[in-house]
């Protein structure tokens, strides 16, 4: 049995003004089942201060959905990791697939990302994953752990117990198809194994790993079942109280 604590963060993404995101969050808190699992939400910037409020004095961590890597200076339209910790975060998402996708995110930004996130003291949440194109090409893994590399490029051991990683294959978000558990198992048991050659084994087994790509409640107990899946990054069933913290529910422990 892992003594890795589970953790289920949910990505709003661009979804909830700020009436809607308060209430949400306080649903979530209302409604945890338990303090055996970590939760982490992360609305958008704009709800980040309210959002903040909703949960103070709950164990709910807040997350922001992405950083600049300079404190601060002329980056229009950026946020840096002073500001969001400012404002309460405690937790950033780095590199997700969408961002990658649709934004042009490349793996050495991801890896600067990363960098001003550990220097200010938040925890990131680093995302990874293949496209349907490369999974079919059978070059999963060399995807996967080629991106692993570049984010964790001169990290050390200290610093990766600091890290969670979130696989996500691009091909299973907001596409209602999943990764089969057993596929989930398999590469997060290689990036686990990558990160333990390449930096330190008892740290690596440490890390926490999580998975994403159209997480529900019908598949999330068997999901996070298997022995490297710690948990899971949370889209669009995030978005609903109810569906959440089922999704929560089934990253307890077995009785």
């Amino acid at each position: 049995m892992s003594a890795r604590k589970k953790l289920v963060a949910g990505n709003w993404k661009l979804h909830h003004d700020r009436a809607a995101s308060v209430e949400l969050a306080k649903a979530i808190a209302a409604g945890l089942p338990s303090s055996q699992v970590e939760v982490v939400i992360a609305p958008v910037f704009t709800s980040l201060d309210v959002v903040r409020g909703a949960i103070a004095g709950t164990p709910i961590g807040l997350s922001a959905q992405n950083l600049h890597w300079d404190d601060s200076g002329a980056f229009t339209g950026e946020v840096s990791a002073p500001l969001l910790k400012d404002v309460g975060c405690t937790h950033v998402i780095i590199g997700h697939s969408e961002r990658r996708q649709l934004f042009g995110e490349t793996d050495d930004r991801v890896s600067k990302r990363l960098g001003a996130a550990l220097k200010h003291g938040l925890v990131p949440i680093v995302c990874v994953g293949e496209t349907l194109e490369e999974r079919e090409a059978g070059r999963t893994l060399d995807v996967v752990l080629g991106q692993i590399d570049a984010a964790l490029a001169g990290i050390t051991k200290d610093a990766l117990a600091g890290i969670v990683i979130a696989y996500e294959p691009v091909w299973a978000i907001g596409t209602g198809k999943v990764a089969k558990s057993s596929d989930a198992q398999e590469v997060q048991a290689a990036i686990r194994a990558r990160m333990s050659e390449r930096i330190d084994a008892g740290a690596a087994q440490k890390t926490r790993i999580l998975y994403g790509g159209s997480v529900k409640p019908d598949n999330a107990a068997e999901l996070m079942a298997q022995p490297d899946v710690d948990g899971a990054l949370v889209g669009g069933a995030s978005l609903k109280a109810d569906s959440f913290l089922a999704i929560v529910k089934g990253a307890l422990p077995a009785s």
